[in-house]
């Protein structure tokens, strides 16, 4: 049984026992959801994510391209690979560099 994580997303078809997963585990969501493209999903059960963003640099009223990387947990029940445009939410830290969670894989 899936429970409702407090986002507009939905729920995965699929279940998992990873108890890192905010849907069918403990974890809780909270803060910041961001979304982004997977770069990286060699490691194990986990992802990087790249959100590009525009900055105004105002010396040259311009704006200037500027990316950022999230590490985020994959859980199974989403499986998030390469290439895929997700959501991320930000959760209690995982691990030194962990501290966000996939939570919707919108398009592959």
């Amino acid at each position: 049984m899936a429970r409702n994580i407090g986002l507009d997303v939905p729920i995965p078809e699929t279940e998992c026992k990873d108890a890192n997963c905010p849907f069918h585990g403990t974890l809780p969501v909270h803060g910041q959801v961001i979304t982004g493209k997977v770069v990286s999903d060699r490691m194990n059960g986990s992802v990087v994510v790249e959100r590009e963003y525009l900055h105004y640099v105002k010396k040259y009223k311009r704006y200037e391209k500027r990316r950022s990387r999230y590490h985020a947990h994959s859980t199974p029940c989403l499986n998030a690979s390469t290439g895929d445009v997700v959501k991320i939410a930000e959760c209690r830290p995982l691990s030194k560099t962990k501290s966000f969670v996939v939570v919707e894989v919108m398009k592959e």
